[in-house]
């Protein structure tokens, strides 16, 4: 079979196609044909070494996919041959809280990723895809979808009426804004891009600020809520944004700490404190979380946007076109 891995951290040059024999899973696991697969921005931190430099190479990237269900190891028994499926992030995360093995079983990190033909998977980590989705669509969801719906819904416990920011128009904000909007909530989103500004707004977003021309934009968030902050904020920047979110959260509000796109830095706690914000990490989620979530996108006839789809001879262009950060949604690779 066909299979990437990641040789050294020089970004997507490190990603190198080469052949190997097809998998046999064991006990509790299963055989999946991968038919697509996506990236998200931890995929590029891997493949230059900054998310872990002393991970061990070489490497299958990726954590996300969509595919088929080959065959069963002994006593896997959860799908026949045919279903078509896709693996939670953490493998081993099926419910409850977040511990050090479940976040020790991450796809395309701790574990081999999902860049292949075919791979093995244990079959606690698999979900059946909504048939409404295709495989390009359903490879979208493990990472950004789940991270999106853990935040607003898990961490946040939101209800209809409540006020989200979502920051950017990356995956995990794009998915929060659908998935806010269909559970009755109002959406503000950022983005530096007027174009890109107008899409989200199709997407469900009520009012939208360009950060570019705004460069305090926390400032007209608080104005459209009326001086009170909203409820929760959609945080992907980290130390670079973090001021600014925890300006425009109300007192007693939820900011759900997602991604760090603008890299580590020093940060005053106080105002956290002083005004009895909810400051929470939201590190992906369990299986139970993502079941949850595909009976909400069925419901709600959801459809995951994606930017763009790459060959899978072309796969390590996609990761080239995440670094360019120009996407709007999630960039796919058709295997």
């Amino acid at each position: 079979m066909k299979v990437y891995r990641l040789h050294d951290f020089s970004g997507p040059d490190g990603w190198k196609l080469g052949d190997e024999p097809s998998p046999t899973p064991g006990p509790g696991e299963v055989l999946v044909r991968v038919a697509a697969a996506s990236i998200n921005f931890r995929d590029l931190m891997i493949s230059k070494g900054i998310y872990n430099p002393k991970m061990r190479l070489p490497r299958i990237p990726l954590s996300d996919a969509a595919g088929e269900v080959v065959a069963n190891g002994p006593g896997a028994v959860r799908f026949e041959p045919g279903t078509r499926v896709s693996a939670n992030f953490m493998a081993r995360w099926v419910d409850g809280p977040l511990d050090d093995e479940k976040s020790a079983s991450a796809l395309g990190g701790e574990l081999e990723g999902v860049l292949a033909e075919e791979v093995v998977l244990p079959e606690c980590s698999l979900v059946k895809i909504p048939d409404s989705l295709s495989f390009e669509e359903a490879a979208t969801l493990p990472c950004a979808a789940v991270t999106a719906w853990h935040g607003l819904f898990e961490t946040g416990g939101l209800e209809p009426g409540s006020t989200v920011l979502t920051l950017g128009t990356g995956g995990v904000s794009v998915f929060a804004a659908q998935f806010a909007r269909h559970a009755g909530m109002r959406v503000i989103a950022t983005s530096s891009s007027d174009a890109k500004l107008e899409r989200i707004r199709s997407l469900g977003a009520s009012e939208t600020v360009n950060y570019k021309t705004e460069p305090d934009w926390e400032k007209p968030v608080r104005d459209l809520t009326d001086g009170r902050g909203v409820d929760l904020v959609v945080e992907v920047g980290g130390s670079g944004t973090l001021p600014k979110s925890v300006r425009a959260v109300r007192t007693g509000g939820t900011i759900a700490l997602i991604g760090v796109l603008t890299g580590a830095g020093q940060f005053d706690p106080t105002p956290i404190l002083m005004r009895g914000i909810r400051l929470q990490g939201v590190f992906v989620g369990s299986r139970a979380m993502y079941e949850a979530m595909n009976r909400a996108i069925v419901a709600h006839g959801i459809k995951p946007v994606v930017d763009q789809v790459f060959a899978f001879d072309q796969a390590p262009d996609a990761l080239r076109l995440m670094a360019g950060a120009s996407h709007f949604g999630k960039i796919v690779i058709k295997v």
